[in-house]
């Protein structure tokens, strides 16, 4: 029988081991949930009350210390969205030159033979007038076109197939002509040819225009109430590509048929290749994206067996990116796919190799989306001097920034914060994103 002092003694001793416990196991799920960064800069993220029911995770590295300095969740896999565009970028700057090789031809007699090489700045509304067009024009003999280079689809891997009508979303392309879109305006139609394929649909409140999703049949739903430009994807078929070179060119363009070509081709040339970055990167266009994969793709595809994505990837991967902290899963070259997964110290690894390729900083970060002042963050981060240099990421539920960050010390930062699976207003998490970075900017 215990004593009076025995018992309390047995209490007291008890008590102190499921406090212990309590207190180890906690310390234990706090260590393993990677709840409590090593430094201030981290849990500027980590206390968000913004992001406490996030998917989050960020990195942070300093390019003059060579040392990451804060990271909170960086080794955890989020979707990128369209920072999948600066895996992109660097798979660029490792393969292409300072041009595009905007087509690959060869002559037969007075015949010339021209296949694509995935550019898509030909005829394109947005972009400058290059010398391919001049190139065909002025040839004296027959033109061939040849498209059987191109083995992939028309879409990525993980695309939402449904969307094939929205601006966005335009089929991939070995040759791709007038940015594989219809731009209708209110008085014009361009390409031309589209224009007796618009017809009025059923009748609606609010204006929109939509297409078969397998013919160029386009329809107008109600009428528009103000003046507007608007872009839909037209179907990319072979046939389509001769109609719109014959018709753009003057003269005949044909097909020719499926063959052994060889490696006897010469390419040309057009227009400088950060024409493609810039516009890839600061207004997140997915088709320049893509098809700047396809010219990756032709660099490897000396004998035009066949270019398609897939193929870009896996050899920009096993050469350029093998030392990544975290294998990346990447499957298309815009973000568009729900299938990449990126992790932070990822990401900032490679902006770091992306830094290597391109030390001129006026040049990289005048490729990127520069906060107030250019691209989709022109109306975020204002200041008399632009100090976030980034790429953002959107989709449903997704909002990832990463890039360089210039601080008023003078330092200039790496990041990636990548936020997912969240329920709140993206507006919500992309201004809560600008306030930590602002706050790094200023006191780092």
């Amino acid at each position: 029988m215990l004593r009076p002092l025995q018992t309390l003694f047995f209490v007291f001793i008890g008590s102190f081991l499921l406090t212990s416990c309590a207190t180890s196991q906690t310390k234990s799920t706090a260590k393993v949930n990677n709840a409590s960064p090593a430094t201030k800069w981290g849990e500027l993220v980590s206390n968000s009350a913004i992001f406490r029911q996030n998917h989050t995770g960020f990195a942070l590295y300093d390019l003059e210390k060579q040392e990451t300095v804060a990271e909170y969740q960086a080794d955890r896999y989020f979707t990128p969205a369209s920072n999948t565009k600066l895996f992109t970028l660097y798979a660029g700057l490792c393969m292409l030159g300072d041009s595009i090789p905007a087509l690959r031809y060869a002559t037969k007699g007075d015949s010339l033979i021209f296949l694509g090489t995935g550019d898509p700045s030909l005829l394109h509304p947005d972009m400058p007038a290059s010398n391919v067009f001049d190139f065909l024009k002025n040839w004296r003999g027959h033109l061939f076109y040849y498209p059987h280079n191109y083995t992939g689809k028309r879409f990525g891997a993980g695309w939402s197939w449904a969307d094939y009508a929205d601006y966005y979303q335009a089929e991939i392309s070995p040759l791709p002509l007038y940015g594989n879109i219809v731009r209708f305006t209110n008085n014009t139609v361009s390409p031309r040819i589209f224009k007796d394929s618009l017809r009025t649909a059923a009748w609606s409140e609010k204006f929109k225009l939509t297409r078969d999703e397998f013919a160029n049949n386009f329809y107008s739903m109600g009428w528009p109430t103000k003046s507007f430009t608007e872009d839909l994807p037209f179907r990319v078929a072979n046939s389509t590509i001769t109609y719109l070179l014959s018709d753009t060119l003057k003269k005949e363009v044909r097909l020719f048929p499926k063959t052994a070509l060889g490696s006897q081709f010469k390419t040309l040339y057009s227009l400088p290749i950060d024409t493609l970055y810039r516009r890839m990167l600061q207004v997140s266009d997915n088709m320049f994206a893509e098809q700047i994969l396809l010219l990756c793709a032709s660099q490897i595809d000396p004998n035009n067996e066949g270019i398609d994505a897939t193929k870009a990837i896996e050899h920009v991967k096993k050469q350029f990116l093998a030392d990544l902290p975290d294998e990346p899963i990447w499957e298309d070259g815009s973000g568009l796919s729900r299938y990449n997964l990126f992790t932070p110290r990822s990401v900032v690894k490679l902006l770091q190799k992306i830094h290597a390729k391109v030390p001129e900083q006026e040049r990289l970060f005048g490729l990127m989306a520069i906060g107030g002042k250019a691209g989709t963050i022109r109306n975020q981060y204002k200041s008399k001097t632009p100090f976030v240099f980034a790429k953002t990421g959107s989709l449903a539920n997704t909002y990832c920034l990463s890039g360089y960050l210039r601080t008023k010390s003078g330092k200039t930062l790496v990041f990636s914060l990548m936020n997912g699976a969240y329920i709140k207003k993206t507006a919500e998490i992309r201004t809560e994103v600008e306030r930590i970075l602002t706050e790094i900017h200023e006191k780092y």
